[in-house]
């Protein structure tokens, strides 16, 4: 679109992804307004902080769940990055916790850029999550695309570990493209899968230590790998830095419509942990794996994000050696 001035505003800045995201606008020449959601908190938000020496930078508070809190970071915004979301995996109710206030978020955000009248698109950040799941047993390797969603009502009757985000990411999207048509926003959602790289935010983020799990030798992180690869069919993996790079393509070309999935790297737990172990002999990676399938039933396509010219920068090698170099310099011991 336009090249200057430009302005977008990033909502839910704090994160992993969206806080580099921040950054490369700051660094393409954005003017940009970030939320978060307690403002006072300077070690929550250190990181942003620091990246005012990079440009215009301007932080607000703002709550998913308060209608009018998005109103005044979001007016005069060209480009929206709808980036955050309620996570509470430990949650008991996890409808209350998580699925009504991420649909909830969702509609708060996308009224706030029918009001605001300059925003030339919405970009949502999605998640393989809303894509891969469901119950199908076919033979073979299946490939998935941005034409399948993930089975609601499987999640909501078997009740896997995590569902409740499942569902809430599932059910935000869908929220998402419903205003957009009501309301003639133009809309674009990127799907990542589990990203790794290193991350600006003071806290190392839960899904690098997800996807190094076999490398810390973290039992219960390692277990919730399996259990991923088991519910969705792979371990799909992508460097952050390549997702935002996503963000910022299908928000800025004109082409762009509907939902991109932005997928490095298909793999399974036992074919990573081969990877690993030729990469890194020097660390004491487990040869116990438990009880997962060896390759992966499917695949999720980045073909559509491809031909929009989008190219990968990092592939599994550099995924993983970044982020290793990341743990070790965070004082990770392995």
């Amino acid at each position: 679109m336009e090249s200057q001035p430009r302005s977008a505003c990033v909502v839910g800045g704090t994160g992993f992804m969206a806080s580099l995201l921040v950054k490369l606008l700051l660094l393409k020449g954005y003017s940009v307004n970030t939320t978060v959601r307690d403002k006072g908190n300077n070690e929550k938000i250190s990181h942003l902080l620091a990246l005012k020496n990079l440009g215009n930078l301007e932080i607000f508070q703002a709550d998913l769940t308060d209608e009018t809190s998005f109103d005044d970071p979001i007016a005069g915004s060209d480009f929206v990055f709808h980036v955050a979301t309620p996570v509470n995996f430990a949650s008991e109710d996890p409808q209350n916790d998580m699925i009504k206030p991420a649909i909830q978020g969702v509609i708060n955000v996308m009224k706030a850029c029918a009001k605001a009248g300059t925003v030339k698109r919405v970009v949502l950040t999605s998640s393989a999550a809303t894509v891969s799941i469901n119950q199908l047993n076919e033979t073979g390797l299946m490939v998935m695309d941005e034409n399948n969603w993930t089975d609601v009502e499987f999640l909501t009757s078997a009740k896997p570990p995590t569902w409740g985000y499942l569902v809430s990411k599932t059910l935000a999207e869908k929220a998402a493209w419903k205003f957009a048509v009501e309301n003639n926003i133009d809309l674009v959602t990127v799907i990542p899968p589990l990203m790794a790289g290193p991350s600006l935010t003071p806290q190392i983020p839960g899904s690098v230590t997800l996807a190094t799990s076999l490398i810390i030798g973290n039992k219960f992180l390692m277990n919730s790998l399996n259990g991923m690869q088991k519910l969705s069919g792979s371990i799909s993996l992508s460097h952050v830095k390549d997702v935002c790079r996503a963000h910022i393509l299908v928000a800025e070309k004109d082409t762009a419509y509907g939902r991109y999935i932005c997928c490095a790297v298909n793999t399974s737990v036992c074919e990573l942990a081969d990877f690993l172990r030729q990469r890194y002999p020097m660390y004491n990676l487990p040869t116990d794996l438990g009880d997962v399938p060896s390759k992966a039933k499917l695949i999720i396509s980045s073909d559509k994000l491809l031909n929009e010219g989008f190219k990968f920068e990092y592939g599994i090698e550099e995924i993983y050696d970044q982020s290793v170099a990341y743990l070790k310099e965070k004082g990770v011991t392995f």
